[in-house]
């Protein structure tokens, strides 16, 4: 039985490495590399000792932190009110539907709504106010990016308010408790598993945009994933590029460790 399990277990270990383990040595190996191909730890000094770099670190965790708090202020009571609806798996799965459509036509869909000539200054112009520049903007950006990242912030909180045991919320009632002090000492606390699930799938990805800065943010939104890809496709600094991207990769596991689940060791039984 035991040399069964190993054996369904191979695929998963080659998978696991070939497209998880070398990836991730291979941009570490580069990171090391100069563009002549030769060692070097010029690459981790240009980085710490540039103003340029670490600004754009600061730009991806600050537009990452907005994106996720706008996502989550709009996610949580949409999930919460989801879960008291008589067809919320049928209304969950318009929320999802999205997700199911390109990125890249997502952005086209936006540069057409949000456009000099587009619906939303059309729309406005009905109550006599001149077109905008709506296109290319810090607010359009988040807009656009909050749009992409709410199902995926929706649906881990939904599955943990789901999961909730009513009676939790049946005893909080009969001590007392209104409304409120049952959802805010009862209902959101254990509901945090799903948030932090949430936190972490916009979050995280949100680190390393790069298509949206350039299509909705105009290139005035600077981040990381900018940087990686003008390093790669541009500049052909892959060394630069690699050491960045080890960079992000560090950040996006402190990140998950910040926001992981802690276990708490219960008390030990003594003999």
């Amino acid at each position: 039985m035991k040399k069964m399990q190993t054996f369904f277990a191979i695929p998963y270990f080659l998978w696991l490495g070939l497209f998880v383990i070398a990836p991730l040595a291979l941009v570490f190996g580069y990171s090391f590399l100069d563009t002549a191909g030769h060692f070097t730890l010029a690459n981790y000094a240009n980085y710490f000792g540039s103003l340029k770099y670490l600004l754009m670190t600061f730009n991806s965790v600050w537009y990452a932190f907005l994106i996720t708090i706008v996502t989550l202020i709009i996610s949580y009571p949409t999930a919460y009110f989801l879960t008291k609806l008589k067809h919320k798996q049928l209304w969950l799965l318009l929320i999802i539907l999205p997700t199911w459509i390109n990125l890249l036509l997502k952005a086209y869909a936006f540069i057409g709504i949000f456009g000099i000539h587009g619906g939303l200054n059309n729309f406005l112009a009905f109550f006599g106010i001149a077109p905008k520049q709506i296109l290319f903007t810090d607010v359009s950006f988040i807009v656009v990016a909050t749009y992409i990242q709410i199902p995926f912030m929706v649906l881990p909180i939904f599955n943990a308010l789901e999961e909730l045991n009513d009676s939790f919320i049946a005893a909080a009632q009969d001590l007392g408790a209104n409304k409120f002090q049952t959802f805010w000492k009862v209902i959101f606390p254990l509901s945090l598993g799903g948030v932090r699930s949430g936190v972490q799938s916009v979050f995280i990805p949100s680190l390393s945009l790069f298509m949206l800065t350039r299509l909705i943010g105009g290139n005035r939104v600077i981040t990381l994933g900018t940087a990686i890809e003008e390093h790669f496709l541009v500049t052909q600094n892959w060394g630069m590029g690699a050491t960045i991207g080890v960079i992000l990769i560090l950040a996006m596991v402190l990140v998950m460790l910040l926001t992981g689940e802690r276990k708490k060791g219960g008390p030990k039984n003594e003999e």
